[in-house]
């Protein structure tokens, strides 16, 4: 599951990338500059980098 889960991070991090990089409206700058799909895309990497970061955290415990 934590191979899986990192994958989709990282797969979803590419993603951000790949839509900045091409679009206008976005900024890898600024939280507030962002298209509808650029937000979408922003916030599924937040909550999958939360997920990430709380397994690891866990399975140091």
């Amino acid at each position: 599951m934590a191979d899986d889960l990192y994958a989709r991070y990282m797969e979803a991090a590419a993603a951000g990338r790949v839509h900045v990089a091409s679009c206008t409206r976005c900024s890898l700058y600024s939280l507030y500059s962002r298209c509808d799909t650029g937000q979408r895309l922003y916030l599924a990497l937040a909550e999958l980098q939360d997920a990430y970061r709380a397994k690891q955290r866990d399975g140091r415990a």
